[in-house]
């Protein structure tokens, strides 16, 4: 059925990370405020990254292996729902995540810290925070690398007249810049795990038809509210339970494939259709001997074989749909 779907959609939401992009973040630049070391802050931020599992956590924590530094003891770690995470370092709380962390703990930003967060977005990096209480001490600028299949998948669909939107949870700055590389049509930034799905149903109440397209356990609930759920492949378990179809090679191009292939199906579908409606209304007049005045009268042994005949035709029209050319340009 998802696939039968296929062909009406009108637009296709990508989340972001994972999917449009590799999901490899690098921690590429970072700033922090007077009496704080870099080494220390680093340091004490892969540590409270310790036990998460997001790409971002990972980054930070691959970061300070590669320099060699001496991680913190932390104690009473706890993961803020679409925010960040908090532990104690120290005998002090700490906080590691993006803006909204910063929005949900009123924390201030120093006007290093404003001018760097502010050079990272604009060129479409990611900027995580360390903050203990209500201040922010450091930030770090991670990069994420956009999947080279992207930007022609993108192209296809629109060739096809399918519009595409994008999901992600990271700051807007960071959202318009991949937009604008890749000629995204719409953008939804720092958009919260449990609000994905709201934004599918707002494309859907303008009457689209709408394919949801992510990898992570956030995106299960957009992947069952869309039209068409599409899950990678390569992403978790709740995701590819949760989509009707499953990109094994987690590649976006495969995503037009699925359209063409819906389309190319349909296709069949009518011309077997056709075919066997066109071929009966001809031949089962024969069969109950319209042409019986003029002495024509088929034999069932016949009438058998013609029946046989339009099964071979319309069977050998369905496999030509292995000769269908999903491949892209």
């Amino acid at each position: 059925q998802s696939l039968e779907t296929s062909k009406d959609l009108d637009v296709i939401t990508f989340d972001k990370t994972g999917t449009l992009t590799k999901g490899e973040f690098g921690v590429v630049d970072m700033a922090v405020t007077d009496g704080v070391t870099a080494d220390t802050a680093l340091a004490e931020a892969a540590a409270i990254e310790g036990d998460s599992e997001h790409l971002i956590a990972q980054a930070i924590r691959h970061s300070a292996s590669a320099q060699g530094l001496s991680l913190p003891t932390v104690e009473k770690f706890k993961i803020l729902k679409g925010r960040g995470v908090e532990a104690s370092v120290n005998r002090h709380t700490a906080y590691v995540g993006g803006p909204r962390m910063l929005e949900f703990l009123e924390a201030e930003r120093s006007p290093e810290l404003i001018d760097f967060a502010d050079a990272a977005g604009d060129k479409g990096q990611t900027v995580v925070y360390l903050a203990t209480g209500e201040q922010a001490v450091a930030a770090f600028a991670l990069a994420d690398v956009i999947r080279p299949e992207s930007e022609e998948a993108i192209d296809e669909l629109h060739d096809m007249g399918v519009e595409v939107a994008m999901l992600t949870g990271d700051s807007q700055e960071v959202a318009d810049a991949v937009a604008r590389e890749l000629d995204i049509d719409q953008v939804f930034a720092e958009v919260l795990p449990e609000d994905k799905d709201d934004k599918v149903i707002e494309l859907q109440e303008q009457g689209k038809e709408v394919g949801m397209v992510g990898d992570g356990v956030n995106d299960a609930p957009a992947l069952t509210r869309a039209d068409v759920g599409i899950a990678i492949g390569s992403g978790t378990d709740v995701a590819v339970e949760s989509a009707g179809l499953i990109l094994v090679k987690s590649n976006p191009l495969d995503v037009v494939k699925i359209l063409k292939l819906s389309d190319a199906s349909y296709r069949k579908q009518v011309q077997n259709i056709w075919w066997a409606a066109g071929y009966n209304i001809i031949m089962i007049p024969l069969a109950m001997g319209i042409l019986a005045p003029w002495g024509i009268v088929p034999s069932p042994a016949l009438g058998a074989f013609f029946m046989s005949i339009s099964t071979i035709i319309v069977a050998i029209n369905a496999q030509t749909l292995r000769r269908v050319d999903l491949g892209v340009s």
